[in-house]
């Protein structure tokens, strides 16, 4: 991890069973006016429902990841050695291949993740293989994960558009997300990579996705270049999706897709599903004070729009 965040990894809040996160006291004072926090206290009580949401989602915390790694990998086997972990919190780890998985094991994974993309452009970019090629790679990785007793969680990239492709075929995404479900991912995040889709495209391709795969194990990840992240994981709320992957302070990119912004941010996530009343197991003030002590300790400007707006009030 780079710019003095490696020790500092505890201040994040990352994964905890079922759908909860845990954070690290962060010494550096909030800088939220009184009725900054007075809203952030209310938002979960103006909930209005006219459409049919889960009554609970689970958060995966991707920033330790697509923002303090400065949108590389290469050092995650220092991330991994670097965190100061918490019992009943899990820490995944991307693993491209066989290679990768040992030395994540190596390193202490007790979880690792393998991603593959729904573009063939993308995926010979990414990690260097034809699409195919890559699930052969990870059929690998499962074969060990499963000797290990490892889980597995798989992502597709590019769902809803490619920087090299274009438009990307919702039924390719289904096929897939169906391999990888069917080696053994215990669940499938459908990627956004470049943050193009609509609204209209979330429900193409999910309901494409779901007649492989059962929506229960499904997740979203979406990149937030255009504006759209949290429109589309509105939809993919009432099409039954209830795992959304976001980064603390929207940090993270692709360093394979040139002006993709990073994830949505995790503090606008949780403001909307509070807002929603859906039950998250996160406490927004304190992941404010998360994102805040990881911007300074990265000289970032927050991309949050509840952080922002925040330290406005």
């Amino acid at each position: 991890m780079a710019n003095g965040g490696r020790v500092k990894m505890a201040a994040l809040a990352m994964r905890v069973s079922p759908g909860t996160f845990a954070f690290a006291r962060v010494h550096r004072p909030a800088l939220r006016s009184a009725a900054a926090a007075a809203i952030l206290r209310s938002v979960s009580v103006s909930a209005t429902q006219s459409f049919s949401f889960p009554e609970r989602v689970k958060i995966v915390e991707v920033g330790p990841r697509d923002g303090l790694q400065n949108e590389k990998m290469a050092d995650q086997e220092e991330v991994m050695r670097g965190l100061h972990k918490k019992p009943g919190v899990n820490y995944p780890v991307l693993t491209p291949n066989l290679k990768g998985f040992q030395a994540a094991v190596k390193a202490g994974a007790k979880e690792v993740a393998i991603f593959g993309a729904a573009s063939e452009l993308f995926s010979k970019k990414n990690i260097n293989c034809s699409v195919d090629e890559s699930l052969v790679r990870f059929e690998e990785v499962m074969r060990a994960a499963k000797q290990e007793g490892v889980p597995v969680r798989g992502y597709v990239s590019c769902v809803l558009g490619c920087p090299y492709e274009g438009k990307v075929s919702p039924n390719r995404v289904a096929e897939v997300a169906k391999r990888l479900y069917s080696m053994g991912c215990y669940e499938i995040s459908l990627g956004d990579t470049i943050g193009v889709g609509t609204p209209g495209g979330m429900t193409e391709m999910l309901d494409a996705v779901k007649k492989e795969v059962p929506v229960e194990v499904l997740a979203v990840h979406c990149h937030d270049t255009y504006g759209q992240a949290l429109a589309n994981i509105l939809v993919a709320l009432q099409n039954g999706v209830s795992v959304v992957d976001s980064s603390v302070a929207g940090l993270g990119g692709c360093p394979y897709a040139q002006g993709a912004s990073g994830n949505v941010a995790t503090e606008d996530v949780v403001y909307m599903l509070h807002g929603l009343g859906i039950h998250t197991g996160v406490d927004l003030p304190k992941l404010l004070d998360a994102g805040s002590f990881i911007c300074h300790s990265l000289n970032r400007r927050t991309n949050s729009k509840v952080a922002q707006a925040s330290c406005k009030l």
